[in-house]
């Protein structure tokens, strides 16, 4: 296999000196998750553990634009994010070099926890905008991020319509979904409420969660912004949820309005057109369902 050869432990020795200026030994590999896109794996040196990514053919910017999410909520020093040691390219390979975060048994009160810490992540707010100073990704989407002062014109213009023109570009919806989908724009004053920007993970299911080696919670692969801070709590709930704790110890550390739950398919919009343009026309059925629901 390819981690475990001669050469590829050469290659991940070249990234190693590239990311710190030293000869760091590979004593062994372990593969990891890396999401949809990425390779992978635990480096096992003799100067410790990292945990690395690495791909090809992806947009130059890509790892950078993660390491900057994973700054930005690292800063808030609320929930527990995997230090970013660099990232760059080599042999025409791109990469991210990070800490390595060991799994372990959740804590007693793991959810509760969590709940809490992600209010308090939501609490820490920097920014009087929706967005962020730059574009980032979601999954290997662009996802733009050009501020805004009201939250409904940056859901409208960042997040929907720019899933739409990319489903529209990949030939996945016909014209009378075109037309309802953008008619929905015009209700959504009436059916979603203002709140202040929070700092948001942007890509909030049970995949880009984990427990931490305290057996806390550690978030990685972020598509960061400032947003409304429902789409995170909504997006918790598209494959399943999570646990009743986790919710009601966020409600009591940062009150929701009245009436989320009935919110929450209309934020899950956004990350239902994300896999449709990631994975195809199977997802539109939960879009369809909000449209037939509202119009």
């Amino acid at each position: 296999m390819f981690e475990s050869s001669l050469s590829g432990n050469i290659f991940f020795e070249s990234i190693l000196e590239d990311a710190t200026g030293r000869s760091i030994k590979v004593l062994k590999t372990q593969f990891k998750s890396g999401g949809c896109i990425n390779n992978a794996l635990k480096l096992i040196t003799t100067e410790g553990d990292y945990f690395l990514k690495w791909q090809s053919g992806i947009p130059e910017d890509m790892f950078q634009k993660e390491a900057l999410g994973l700054k930005l909520l690292s800063n808030t020093n609320t929930i527990k994010i995997p230090e970013v040691y660099a990232y760059g390219k080599v042999e025409g390979k791109h990469y991210l070099l990070m800490e390595n975060i060991e799994s372990a048994q959740p804590s007693n009160n793991y959810w509760e926890d969590f709940g809490i810490t992600l209010a308090e992540m939501h609490l820490n707010n920097t920014s009087l905008k929706y967005g962020l100073d730059h574009d980032n990704y979601i999954g290997k989407l662009p996802q733009p991020n050009d501020d805004k002062e009201d939250w409904i014109d940056f859901f409208i213009h960042n997040r929907l319509e720019y899933q739409l023109k990319l489903a529209i570009d990949n030939h996945m919806v016909n014209n009378s979904f075109i037309d309802r989908y953008r008619k929905f724009y015009e209700i959504l004053p009436q059916l979603l409420p203002i709140d202040r920007p929070a700092l948001l993970h942007g890509d909030m299911w049970s995949g880009n969660v984990m427990v931490g080696g305290d057996g806390k919670v550690c978030l990685i692969d972020p598509a960061v912004y400032y947003g409304h801070r429902e789409i995170e709590l909504a997006f918790t709930h598209m494959f399943g949820g999570f646990d009743y704790d986790f919710y009601d110890s966020y409600k009591a550390t940062y009150p929701l309005d009245s009436g989320f739950e009935e919110r929450i398919d209309i934020y899950n919009v956004y990350p239902h057109m994300v896999h449709v343009n990631l994975f195809g026309q199977s997802y539109l059925h939960g879009v369809e369902g909000v449209l037939r629901r509202y119009l």
